[in-house]
């Protein structure tokens, strides 16, 4: 009631809004505090529902005051001002909007909190890859990129060959989606491996050095070297062919896994369908 003669300037009786008020916004009901709507006197809500009478806001068929905005994404407008603080589920991808929200609503702070950050590159750098959080060890990979950078640094000077230094460790995996044909004689008559496509996963930096021309990089395009990707695959269909330029780069295999069904089986012949995914996972130290 104290914050309530604050904002208004009238005593508590004169107040003509309940304690508890209901809003419909966008068809979305809310129902809050009087002192929450005016938690923030410059605002949009501060001003509606500080003014001396009820009269001119807008109300629905039930009595509801009415506000013409995004009832969704209007309850963190409502959480930020019950304590001032922005709170948002991970991977929120309507920030955009929420920020377009504050403006109307004319809350600075929050228009603030929800401004794009900008990275050391002046990209935006917050929204960007929110998908594939990649939180590498700052040391360990600082002391390679400056150990990677001083042996590019001597090699341009002709004093160490740069193919041996400047080799970073990491991980790189490959998978395929396979299929092949079993007749009844499983010895004579199964027809192997036919590759669609083999992806690539790792960091790029890696995947370009190991791969280069023949990685096709359309459905990733634009992907930093220190960013890592799954979406990359190669131009050719041959697993022998990837594994020879792993081992020609010093990667060893060191894992690998498979999963297979049988999709269907042919109605005269019996012969069946197997599909299966496989991955070979390669590090290099």
């Amino acid at each position: 009631e104290d914050f309530s003669k604050r904002n208004s300037g009238i005593s508590a009786e004169e107040v003509p809004f309940p304690e508890i008020i209901e809003l419909n916004v966008g068809g979305q009901v809310y129902i809050t505090r009087y002192s929450t709507l005016t938690s923030v006197p410059d605002s949009l809500l501060g001003e509606m529902f500080s003014r001396k009478s009820a009269k001119g806001l807008a109300r629905d068929s039930k009595g509801r005051f009415f506000v013409d905005r995004d009832g969704f994404l209007f309850r963190y407008i409502l959480d930020y001002m019950r304590d001032q603080q922005l709170v948002l589920p991970d991977h929120f991808p309507e920030r955009g909007r929420l920020q377009r929200e504050a403006e109307f609503f004319n809350l600075p702070e929050l228009v603030k909190l929800l401004a794009p950050k900008i990275s050391k590159q002046n990209s935006l750098g917050d929204e960007g890859c929110q998908s594939d959080p990649e939180d590498s060890s700052p040391g360990i990979d600082t002391a390679r990129n400056l150990g990677s950078l001083g042996a590019a640094a001597a090699a341009s000077a002709g004093l160490v060959p740069s193919a041996v230094d400047s080799k970073r460790s990491g991980f790189i995996t490959i998978g395929y989606r396979g299929s092949y044909t079993l007749g009844r004689d499983s010895h004579t008559d199964a027809k192997f491996r036919r590759v669609a496509r083999i992806m690539v996963c790792g960091k790029t930096s890696l995947a370009k050095e190991v791969f280069g021309e023949t990685l096709n990089e359309s459905r990733d395009p634009d992907r930093p070297p220190e960013r890592y990707t799954s979406r990359y695959y190669l131009k050719f269909t041959f697993l022998e062919q990837a594994f020879d330029k792993l081992a020609d780069a010093g990667f060893h295999m060191v894992a690998c896994n498979s999963t297979g069904t049988c999709a269907f089986a042919h109605e005269q012949t019996d012969d069946k369908i197997w599909t299966s995914y496989t991955e070979y996972v390669f590090y290099r130290e």
